[in-house]
């Protein structure tokens, strides 16, 4: 098993990287400074993606009208009480955390760093919504603080991402993630898996698309219907079929496998308060269906990288 990859868990995961690189724990904390999208302002497009409700993953302090210091002085309260986390990275993470001026998002990010306990930050966005001046900005940043830029593929499909109202192409993914290369912060690749026409071999070769980047995270999660959404009205017209617990299993297990030890996993499963999650509704908890995968390795005596050349 290579030295990356947790003996317990089999796979590099990403709380264990923070902890091995600060040498105490971290913990992320969501703010919401009042972004938008350009797939729902008109630019791009309206409506937004088909599953898209920010509700879904925001906690109740995140809000926009919320000054970015109260939601992370409340973040950072909540996650030292539950966790003792000792320091933090701030999160952008609510739709396009980079569509904006360089003037707006250097206040924006820099408000957020200037509390003694945050070490960096890490911001959510698209492909198409990286321009050379957040780029620069990001690179200035990382000079002396920790950085990681998330970007959303969902699908290395371009038939899958025009149907789910994406906006953007795989090839954007790729430009995108080889114009943040090599400017000393990490990346993080964003992916979903139960698509609608989505055939689980083709999920599978995503893995080989992520080793072929100079990719540093991964984050991955179910296709998952929750209220607000076209996806919902998709699954109540019997558009959209969502996989079951077993079968994202197995798949979530075979994606690791193929993927290389060295890149760090986020997220393994996506979660919705029960209030406005329509389905799937699999009645784990989080750290449930963590161990749901992890137990799947264990199970098959393989771990994170095992097919991997």
């Amino acid at each position: 098993m290579p030295t990356a990859v947790h003996h317990e868990l089999r796979i590099n995961s990403y709380g264990h990287y923070l902890r091995r690189r600060f040498d105490c724990r971290i913990s992320k904390v969501n703010v919401d400074a009042g972004f938008t999208c350009p797939n729902r302002d008109g630019s791009k497009g309206t409506g937004g993606c088909i599953y898209c409700n920010n509700v879904s993953f925001s906690p109740k302090d995140t809000q926009p009208v919320i000054p970015l210091e109260e939601q992370l002085s409340a973040g950072m309260a909540y996650h030292r009480h539950r966790l003792g986390s000792e320091k933090f990275i701030v999160y952008f993470q609510k739709y396009t955390n980079t569509y904006a001026s360089a003037d707006v998002l250097a206040d924006l990010y820099r408000r957020a760093l200037a509390h003694p306990d945050v070490i960096g930050i890490s911001v959510g966005t698209r492909p198409d919504s990286l321009t050379d001046g957040a780029l620069e900005l990001l690179t200035e940043i990382a000079r002396d603080h920790y950085v990681c830029l998330e970007l959303g593929l969902q699908s290395r499909d371009d038939a899958i991402l025009a149907r789910i109202n994406r906006g953007h192409t795989v090839d954007d993914f790729c430009t995108a993630v080889k114009r943040a290369a090599g400017r000393n912060f990490d990346i993080c690749a964003h992916l979903i898996h139960g698509f609608p026409g989505e055939r689980r071999e083709d999920f599978l070769k995503s893995a080989d698309l992520i080793a072929s980047l100079p990719i540093d995270s991964v984050k991955l999660h179910q296709l998952h219907a929750v209220e607000g959404t076209e996806l919902a009205a998709m699954y109540r017209r019997g558009e959209f079929v969502p996989l079951t617990l077993e079968k994202y299993v197995a798949a979530a297990a075979d994606f690791l496998e193929r993927l290389p030890a060295h890149v760090t996993i986020q997220r393994l499963y996506g979660s919705a308060p029960l209030a406005i999650c329509v389905a799937p509704r699999w009645g784990l908890k989080n750290n449930q269906m963590w161990f749901a995968v992890v137990n799947e390795l264990r199970r098959r005596g393989t771990w994170q990288g095992y097919r991997v050349g």
